[in-house]
């Protein structure tokens, strides 16, 4: 690790929290065991970030940036309010399919015992995400799709179908792919 540019250490012990994150039984990660995988000090770890909370505030924005950065783009391009929110929803799936380790950020297990305020940033993702799904569900209903009156409701439980998934994967050891039969489930909850 000597030899990386700065930039590029916070990135490695920022991947390397990632990988320890997707081990399916879930155990609390240390700095200890994390300088050990990356065969450095923990005072090394420590030159690149504060703490452990920052280590895992840094995991968050790759999350935040990653999710927020594709919706954008959904958004940009499908004009229809269903195709966006369905476009919105199966790729959150899909997102945590591709990031085991980060699954385990989403649904907080890997922030139990942790800085109070990583979960707190967390329900703030959650209710972007809702929000996101909201504009999304008033587009469609301007367009003849759903009823205006159902959005809050509609898009609380389109977020919670999503944690669920997440929490299904985890749970399974990141075995029950959370985008598995989505499409058919997706269509069932879009139904207008």
């Amino acid at each position: 690790m000597a030899s990386t540019k700065p930039g590029q250490r916070k990135l490695q012990i920022l991947q390397a929290l990632a990988a320890m994150l997707e081990q399916p039984k879930g155990e609390k990660i240390t700095t200890a065991a994390l300088a050990a995988r990356l065969s450095v000090s923990e005072a090394a770890l420590y030159r690149h970030f504060a703490s452990k909370a920052q280590m895992f505030e840094g995991l968050i924005d790759f999350i935040e940036a990653s999710v927020f950065g594709v919706i954008h783009q959904i958004l940009e391009k499908e004009e229809r309010g269903v195709d966006q929110l369905h476009a919105i929803l199966q790729m959150l799936l899909s997102f945590a399919a591709n990031n085991p380790g980060m699954t385990r950020v989403l649904i907080g297990d890997a922030l139990v015992g942790e800085d109070e305020r990583l979960e707190l940033r967390m329900n703030g993702f959650y209710e972007r995400i809702e929000l996101a799904c909201k504009g999304a569900l008033r587009l469609a209903a301007s367009q003849g799709h759903g009823i205006e009156d159902e959005v809050g409701a509609r898009a609380s439980l389109l977020v919670s179908y999503v944690t669920g998934r997440w929490h299904r994967y985890a749970k399974s050891g990141f075995r029950q792919n959370p985008a598995e039969g989505s499409g058919v489930q997706l269509s069932l909850l879009l139904a207008a």
